[in-house]
């Protein structure tokens, strides 16, 4: 038994989260439904401009988000990232202990300014993020801890790091570490505009390929070229041993190396999307470090991403984890379906 079930390395941001209308992002000219990066002193107008609106704070990021929903289920998590000495790192550290996640940064923190990501909710249940990386932009080799890296089930690796040249070699570097320790490499896409803009260095980061690979459909079909799902899975085969590929309200399709999956959606009314991704791959993660078969952590994912749409902010209460383990694996898998 490894000391850790997973570890992830990924931008540290303190997600603001409100709830908009459309208007708000038509009149700031802000791209609807995709990760934007600004400069600190835009992300600080458009909070402004939000004052009055329901908000919410918690300690983010994409990897971030996913660890702590592996946490919170009962793994033993670490995360590697990089935070300022200052209130906004404070904060963020803080928040990340009392969801039970260890990290480099109790050892110590840097010069500079924590991370934001502004997150924007629509009525329609789209998230639209602008994010300021702050000293998160620097995350390098130096934030990776190699023995952690080794005792550990999983390493898992978050796309947006794609866009930091730092980044891309600290993620190129982990990977490295993990396949020489024998700990399977996890990565996510995170994002269509990584794939649209940043496919390139993407691929520097998948190198020979990864065992698990989590995406959406728009980024699956983004990175393949392809028109249909179909020949999407077959040219992501020579990347990835194996991967899940989310559907939003059509549910998932997982590839386990041998067997084509596809897991039926929830009937559910979204309130906000933020985070679905990351909970479906903290969940998927949890379950297959139990030793969970691919199916049966399909069904866990799934349920616990709509779960969380079902509410604001991208975390559950730490006792709907309990609820929704009990949920899954006292009924029979009737929602998974082997094609």
């Amino acid at each position: 038994m490894k000391k850790y079930q997973l570890c992830a390395i990924g931008n540290a941001l303190v997600d603001m989260e409100f709830k908009v209308e459309e208007s708000f992002l038509d009149a700031c000219e802000i791209d609807k439904g995709i990760m934007t990066l600004v400069e600190e002193q835009r992300q600080d107008e458009l909070v402004a401009a939000l004052e009055g609106h329901p908000g919410k704070w918690a300690c983010g990021g994409s990897a971030a988000n996913t660890v702590i929903a592996a946490a919170q289920f009962g793994a033993t998590c670490f995360y590697s990232c990089k935070l300022a000495a200052d209130e906004t790192g404070d904060f963020y550290l803080r928040d990340l202990h009392e969801a039970g996640v260890s990290s480099n940064a109790d050892n110590g923190r840097g010069a500079g300014k924590t991370g934001k990501c502004l997150v924007m909710v629509t009525p329609d249940a789209e998230r639209t993020m602008n994010t300021y990386l702050g000293i998160s932009e620097g995350f390098s080799v130096a934030e990776l801890d190699a023995q952690v890296i080794a005792a550990s089930e999983y390493l898992y690796i978050e796309g947006y790091l794609v866009t930091s040249p730092s980044g891309r070699a600290a993620a190129i570097e982990a990977k490295r570490l993990a396949e020489a320790a024998g700990v399977k490499t996890a990565l996510t896409f995170s994002d269509p505009a990584m794939v649209q803009f940043f496919k390139d260095g993407l691929a520097e980061m998948v190198g020979d390929g990864v065992d698990l690979l989590f995406c959406n459909e728009a980024e699956a079909l983004a990175w393949t070229g392809c028109t249909d799902l179909e020949a999407a899975f077959q040219a992501l085969q020579p990347i990835a041993k194996s991967f899940a590929i989310t559907l939003g309200a059509k549910g998932a399709i997982l590839f386990d190396g041998e067997t084509i999956h596809r897991v039926a959606p929830h009937a559910i009314t979204a309130v906000d999307s933020n985070g679905a991704g990351d909970m479906f791959a903290g969940a998927f993660l949890y379950s297959l470090s139990r030793g969970d078969s691919v199916p049966d952590a399909g069904r866990l994912a799934s349920l616990s991403s709509a779960k969380i749409v079902q509410s604001f902010g991208p975390r559950l209460l730490k006792e709907q984890h309990a609820e929704i383990l009990a949920e899954v694996f006292s009924t029979q898998p009737a929602t998974v379906t082997v094609i």
